[in-house]
């Protein structure tokens, strides 16, 4: 039986590390850090405690006409920014519109305008309040302006599964790939939900990291002192679409998605199942989706945000399926982009594969790797064939996914495509 080919053709990306795809990857492939310290100065009134996080290198805005940049919330514009330049890359294609799609996960949406017109509300009352606020607000909102960006005429989906929400929705594209739904399909994730309500909340779960005192070591994934994530904001974006369409078109093509698997714990609401229970199958559902075995996979993009009770679980899931198997985890350098984070790490899984080089992991020097972790932690470029990379997304309420990546198989692709 055939089976349609996904291919990547297009990439984007506004990040703490760059503002797109270029220098993102050049900060991380350097070690850089993308956290920064005394991000809500002013909140301090609340008990807030002392804020590190990830904000974007570069202002959204500034990349957006000054009119529609204030008709639209800070998530939206990140969206719209990293969209934008995965749709160059892939050479705005010409497509049928019923054929397009567009899918962009997010963890919740328009927070910061919800915050900001509720208290516009209390402060001087409903006439005060923008006309604007609802579509600032819906999560959906980001796939909308897509769709309509760029004349998205075969749906626009908005998966909202927290940390796994950009991972979902590329996923989901890949879905509606190989259904024949759509050709070609404008998928990822966004977020900018740093707020004093959303690090307040992380906060009092002690999900965040207790190392303030130096930002750029805050974020500790896999370490043996790691205390909790930085969170971040950003977003990430590709540009899938089978690969017949693609030849046809004679487009260039990064990698192939070839494999995805979704599942969830059914256990608790915030914990993974320490068994491994939801994220083993996921990563097995997306080997046998590409028809690999473990052994052919390069090496795992980890979801590892720096929590004691995450990375351990992650790391017994992962040598369940691989072994020791070599990991790198870039929420060291990136902090936690929350629903935008499965975007931009399948952004740099294909970057990975494409250029030959694993990106290191932070924040290893002091402590080393945790006791916990048996797995073979990158911590210096290291150049490699690669063959294929997993990369993993695990979010709250206990929802997996696992994406794979390879080369093009199509025969009249190059293999593995050219470098950016």
């Amino acid at each position: 039986m055939h089976r349609t080919e996904v291919v990547v053709t297009g990439l984007g990306a506004i990040t703490p590390l760059g503002g797109d795809v270029a220098s993102t990857w050049e900060a991380l492939l350097a070690g850089r850090s993308g956290i920064r310290g005394g991000v809500l100065r002013g909140h301090e009134g609340v008990g807030l405690p002392e804020t590190v996080a990830g904000t974007m290198a570069v202002d959204p805005a500034e990349l957006l006409l000054p009119v529609r940049a204030r008709r639209l919330d800070r998530s939206q514009q990140a969206a719209l920014a990293a969209a934008a330049e995965a749709w160059a890359d892939a050479g705005a294609p010409e497509v049928d519109p019923d054929r397009l799609a567009s899918a962009i996960g997010t963890g919740i949406g328009g927070v910061r305008t919800l915050l900001k017109e509720d208290d516009t509300l209390e402060a001087t009352g409903t006439r005060r309040v923008s006309p604007r606020t609802i579509p600032m607000i819906m999560p959906n909102a980001a796939a909308a302006l897509i769709s309509i960006e760029y004349g998205a005429r075969a749906g626009a989906y908005t998966p909202v599964s927290a940390c796994s929400s950009g991972a979902e929705a590329i996923a989901l594209a890949a879905r509606l790939i190989r259904s024949g739904e759509a050709d070609v399909v404008i998928a990822g994730g966004t977020e900018a939900a740093l707020t004093p309500i959303t690090v307040a909340g992380f906060a009092q779960a002690q999900a965040l990291s207790r190392h303030t005192s130096e930002p750029a070591s805050a974020s500790r994934p896999f370490a043996a002192d790691r205390s909790g994530f930085v969170l971040s904001e950003g977003a990430a974006v590709m540009v899938l679409e089978s690969a017949d369409h693609a030849r046809a078109r004679g487009a260039r093509v990064h990698a192939a998605l070839a494999g995805a698997g979704i599942t969830a714990d059914a256990h608790h609401i915030t914990a993974p199942a320490a068994d491994g229970s939801g994220q083993i199958p996921a990563m097995r559902k997306a080997l046998a989706q590409a028809g690999l075995a473990p052994e052919q996979i390069s090496h795992v993009n980890a979801h590892a945000t720096g929590t004691p009770v995450g990375d351990a679980a992650e790391a017994r899931a992962i040598g369940e399926v691989f072994g020791r198997a070599t990991v790198t985890a870039p929420k060291a350098s990136l902090g936690h982009l929350f629903g935008a984070a499965g975007a931009i790490e399948a952004l740099i899984a294909v970057l990975s594969l494409e250029h030959g080089v694993i990106p290191p992991t932070r924040n290893l020097a002091s402590a080393g790797v945790g006791p916990d972790i048996d797995l073979d932690v990158v911590t210096e470029p290291r150049e490699v064939p690669q063959e294929a990379v997993l990369s993993n997304s695990f979010g709250f309420g206990g929802q997996n996914v696992s994406l794979v990546v390879t080369g093009a198989r199509h025969p009249l692709f190059p293999t593995p495509a050219k470098a950016l």
